[in-house]
């Protein structure tokens, strides 16, 4: 059986992605990237599920520390979702571009955005060139009720 690449690539892409901002921390470094592979997956514990580039350093900081947030954007807040996108040279310099501060559990937490959540990390496949990460949801933080920004708003695809 032969799949349909470009039928694949169409569906896949239909599939609806909200845009967070993941952050981590570990000593004194502070990274994140855009997340948009990202879902709840329990009630009860809180669980959200997200995808991982493999080969990113956030993936490694979040296996080491067993912990990141993920931070709820602004259908306004398009342009620093690409600055969070963009492939970055080392380690830090993307939270430079937003204000922040640190949670309960020390993971960055965006000042300027609808809220956020940090979460222990309690399961994790490998599989291919991302990981699927499961965490739980230990703090909450909800800044402003407002419209979420989404991909499809966007433009851009990622997927698929």
């Amino acid at each position: 059986m032969t799949l349909d690449q470009d039928s694949k690539k169409t569906l896949l892409r239909k599939i609806p992605h909200g845009l967070f901002i993941c952050g981590t921390a570990e000593g004194n470094t502070i990274n994140g990237f855009t997340a948009s592979w990202v879902t709840q997956g329990s009630f009860d514990p809180p669980l959200v599920v997200m995808s991982v580039r493999a080969d990113g350093a956030s993936h490694e900081i979040i296996i080491r520390t067993k912990k990141f947030s993920l931070n709820f954007l602004r259908a306004d807040q398009k342009d620093l979702a690409a600055i969070f996108f963009k492939p970055q040279q080392g380690l830090g310099g993307r939270f430079d571009s937003t204000n922040y501060e640190l949670g309960k559990l020390g993971m960055p937490l965006l000042t300027n955005c609808i809220g956020g959540i940090e979460c222990e990390l309690v399961g994790n496949i490998s599989k291919g060139d991302h990981s699927v990460m499961v965490g739980e949801v230990k703090t909450a933080v909800l800044i402003n009720d407002m419209e979420a920004l989404n991909l499809s708003s966007t433009g851009w695809n990622y997927g698929g």
